[in-house]
């Protein structure tokens, strides 16, 4: 028999209260007061089953944010107060996607009381064509504190990967004896030591190229700005001017839907990468790659990453050709379909199987993942695609 008078059990009661909303059949017999009453006013007043109202004395849940700026900044600052960041990010998302709060996002005091994160930056980009001038100013803060946290967070690891793998694919095995690298030399021939003389008779040398401060590779990101893409817009913005700040690699940026624009003169900051899109509208893959293709100078130097789910408004065998040629020119092709952290993405998955055929799996990426991925195009070896990507027919075309 159940104790219920232990404080985990009243505990768990008071969970389930605040889950369930208080309603007749809830089963809790629990009422709420203080601050347990205030939270779930604020879950009420995002996921009752009204529009409008207030919260019922008797606890029902009946309530809704209406369409009132003061009582949606009054909410902001109460979820603020009463749950995690993390949290906060959630219904803020479910406020805007629930209760059509987008409009009041227009409005500086608004900008001003959110939690900024990803998600709320790419609706801030869908709404950039309508957004008064009193507030671009507003937003543009918002979107540049979200931006500088992602390349704190991003940056450093990113340039040591691609540094490693960019030194280690201009590795050359005869060498001019100051660009030796003796570790590497020694590693590779320690199976070669003769213990009578106490020393290693290297049979192979490694060492790099003298032009340590020339370009190597070239990366191409194209860009899909379709809605459902905002997440992977904003990752891959920030990943673009990390890679425009190495040396080593020329970085163009792409951004598309039916038409192209190439934003690579703005990749020194993101932000105006960012606002420089135009979330929404269709989707023409095969232009996009098409001036992709004419940019490509140094074909086996070249990686090319297009971010897309594939849902092709173009002429699919044309992409699937010029993707064909990419390929046997030696250009690393590389296909996202999302670079976020929302989860596997919806994705034409005839396309992606076709891909996949070519030997150019597509496969949805983590932003932690996203250096190794590059890294190993960078390398020419064998891309990282995570298990859950198999399905799509990338683990097989990853050992063609």
């Amino acid at each position: 028999m159940t104790d219920t008078t232990t404080p985990a059990h009243d505990e768990r009661m008071r969970r389930w209260r605040l889950v369930l909303g208080g309603d007749a059949a809830d089963g809790t017999g629990r009422r709420l007061d203080g601050r347990d009453a205030a939270m779930d006013g604020a879950l009420t007043a995002l996921y009752g089953t009204g529009r409008g109202a207030q919260q019922n004395p008797g606890g029902n849940r009946s309530a809704g944010l209406g369409a009132s700026a003061p009582s949606v900044a009054r909410w902001l600052g109460d979820i603020r107060t009463y749950f995690p960041s993390s949290v906060v990010q959630v219904m803020q998302r479910d406020a805007i996607d629930r209760l059509g709060l987008s409009a009041l996002l227009l409005e500086p005091e608004m900008l001003e009381a959110v939690e900024a994160d990803v998600h709320l930056v790419g609706t801030l980009l869908s709404l950039n064509k309508a957004m008064p001038e009193t507030t671009k100013e507003t937003a543009r803060a918002v979107v540049r504190k979200v931006v500088d946290d992602l390349e704190k967070k991003l940056a450093t690891r990113t340039r040591a990967t691609l540094t490693g793998a960019l030194d280690r694919s201009a590795r050359i095995s005869r060498p001019r004896h100051h660009d030796i690298d003796w570790n590497r030399t020694i590693a590779a021939n320690l199976k070669h030591y003769l213990p009578e003389y106490r020393t290693i008779v290297p049979e192979r040398l490694i060492g790099y190229g003298r032009a340590a401060q020339s370009v190597k590779k070239e990366v191409i990101l194209c860009i899909d700005q379709s809605g459902s893409m905002a997440a992977s817009v904003v990752y891959a913005s920030v990943f673009g001017a990390v890679l425009a700040s190495m040396r080593a690699i020329r970085t163009r940026l792409v951004v598309f839907d039916t038409a192209v624009v190439d934003l690579t003169d703005q990749l020194d900051d993101p932000v105006d990468v960012l606002f420089g899109t135009q979330l929404g509208g269709g989707t023409d893959i095969n232009r996009a790659l098409a001036y992709c293709q004419s940019q490509i100078t140094r074909p086996a130097e070249t990686v090319v990453v297009l971010i897309s789910d594939l849902y092709e408004g173009g002429i699919r065998d044309e992409m699937l050709k010029r993707v064909a040629a990419m390929k046997a020119s030696g250009v690393q092709f590389v296909t996202l379909l999302a670079l976020s952290d929302e989860g596997a993405p919806a994705y034409d998955r005839e396309h992606a199987a076709a891909l996949a055929a070519l030997g150019a799996p597509a496969f949805a990426c983590t932003p932690d993942l996203f250096p190794e991925v590059m890294a190993a195009a960078i390398e020419k070896r064998p891309l990282p695609i995570p298990d859950a990507a198999a399905e799509t027919g990338g683990a097989a075309a990853n050992r063609i």
